[in-house]
């Protein structure tokens, strides 16, 4: 097997403040990431420290050399790149023998090996037009070839780039958010009056995500987050840039018109939580002794699972609604719960059982206001070792299902605003209201297993059941599930649970 011949290439690389700043090799090879003979030499620069041959910056290099010496330096160097430099030079030298030309006017001459002033700023090298250039390409295959892969692959480098806060985060998905927006399906779509496809929302998702993070760093200095926010809304007010609910006004009814203002106020979506590890690390300048970043963490987290919220439009922001509060839960799961955390959980039990109608578990909440099952669940689950009064009294709160009756609940009639919060007759398109009633039913049926033995919340757990759940199918299910649990081999029949399955089992 013949090698391949031996070939030489240039290279050259700019340091500033432990950063490489600019790279150029003569390979040829195009890429966002560096070229293998790119990271040989900085390897090379790492290992071997002492057989880099350092130089002073090039305006000291010739200030030291005379006239005849300046001359020799000048002919040889355009001798040896004689195509390259020649036109360059002989532009130079006509401007610097006129008297009025602009580089007369100026005192000095730039020098590019003498590196950045301190009050510059430096950053990682990024090829700005290698991103824009694949991600054009990646875009343009239309979702074939792996296109999609490798679009995550650039959004995984992003993250990466984020976790180790090199401001070249911002600066590439301010590039790849560019080349989406010139997307030309984006206006096909909009003209057409079609939805774009899954995997491409989930792409968009993912890019939205990603933004969240950069702006709600809190190492970033308030004139960025001034900038991006200029940029965000910039991009929001181009006609093609897509809704996050999906409705381009032909597909769905936008039906949180019809509803009051303050429904939809402040209405923040959750972003996904994506951590390895799970400890304590000691918070500092807090309000109180003792709480950690995990502590704040789940803290967060359980404040935004119970906020009240409306259910979107749309059967692909419906769908996300539910996926994004399904895999936040299933971070909190990976955590073992102490003693801290415990009272994390009671405390905010508390207050969303308290907290009036910005909880989804608040006394009163909006009709269309996205149950609290899935998330109740959790809470009932982590509570009941610790505290099974409150746990069954967030559990029961969550049991309601309040876009399935027929008007909303009544309020105070003499005022307006209430008024206008009664929907008489009116069933919105909730499209996951089968996943929704499942786990509604899923409530109930961890309730009925956790109270067997205890008459007194059995019946509480019966009526709940017989209040809010409408599906008879699901009632059915609850019975046979009743059933089990009363008659299980390794203990007598509960009789009051066998009474709770003929009732159920009779409605």
């Amino acid at each position: 097997m013949q090698s391949e011949p031996e070939t030489v290439c240039n290279v050259a690389i700019s340091f500033d403040r432990c950063k490489i700043t600019s790279v150029t090799c003569s390979c040829g090879n195009k890429d966002i990431f560096y070229c293998a003979h790119v990271v040989a030499l900085s390897l090379y620069r790492i290992r071997k420290p002492d057989q880099v041959k350092l130089h002073l910056p090039i305006s000291e290099t010739l200030f030291q050399m005379n006239r005849d010496q300046l001359q020799k330096f000048v002919q040889y160097l355009i001798t040896v790149h004689h195509t390259e430099v020649l036109p360059t030079a002989q532009k130079l030298a006509d401007e610097i023998l006129s008297q009025n030309s602009e580089i007369n006017q100026v005192h000095g001459a730039p020098d590019p090996t003498a590196g950045a002033s301190i009050d510059d700023e430096n950053c990682w090298h990024l090829d700005e037009e290698q991103v824009q250039e694949q991600v054009k390409l990646f875009l343009s295959q239309g979702g074939y070839h792996g296109s999609g892969k490798q679009l995550n692959l650039l959004f995984a480098k992003v993250r990466e780039m984020l976790k180790m806060r090199d401001s070249n985060g911002a600066r590439m998905l301010t590039l790849i958010t560019e080349q989406f927006m010139a997307d030309p399906r984006l206006s096909l779509w909009r003209q057409q009056g079609t939805a774009m496809t899954d995997k491409y929302r989930q792409l968009w998702d993912e890019l939205g995500a990603l933004w969240m993070c950069i702006v709600l760093n809190p190492h970033c200095k308030l004139e960025q987050k001034s900038s991006w926010l200029k940029q965000l809304k910039k991009w929001n007010s181009v006609d093609v840039c897509p809704w996050e609910d999906g409705n381009h006004g032909n597909e769905l009814p936008n039906l949180t018109n019809a509803l009051p203002q303050g429904a939809n106020a402040n209405q923040d979506n959750m972003g996904q939580c994506k951590s390895l590890e799970y400890h304590h690390l000691p918070a500092h300048k807090l309000f109180e002794e003792g709480e950690s970043y995990l502590t704040l963490a789940v803290e967060v987290a359980l404040i935004g699972l119970g906020q009240q919220r409306i259910m979107p439009d749309g059967l692909y922001a419906q769908e996300k609604v539910c996926r994004n509060e399904e895999q936040l839960i299933s971070k909190l799961q990976e955590i073992e719960l102490d003693d801290t955390l415990v009272k994390i959980f009671r405390k905010q039990a508390v207050f969303l059982l308290e907290a009036g109608p910005y909880s989804g578990l608040g006394e009163v909440i909006h009709r269309e206001s996205v149950p609290m099952h899935t998330f109740a669940k959790y809470l009932f689950t982590s509570l009941l070792p610790h505290d099974a009064e409150l746990a069954y009294k967030t559990a029961l709160r969550a049991m309601r299902l309040l876009v399935l009756e027929s008007t909303a609940p009544s309020g105070d009639m003499s005022r307006p605003h209430h008024i206008a919060s009664v929907v008489p007759n009116r069933y919105p398109r909730w499209f996951t209201l089968s996943h929704i009633e499942s786990q509604q039913c899923e409530l109930a049926s961890t309730m009925l297993t956790a109270a067997k033995g205890d008459v007194r919340r059995l019946e509480t757990v019966l009526e709940s059941i017989q209040k809010n759940i409408h599906s008879s199918s699901h009632i059915f299910k609850l019975a046979q599930d009743a059933f089990k649990i009363a008659t299980l081999m390794d203990s007598l029949p509960d009789i009051t649970l066998l009474k709770v399955s003929l009732e159920l089992g009779l409605q």
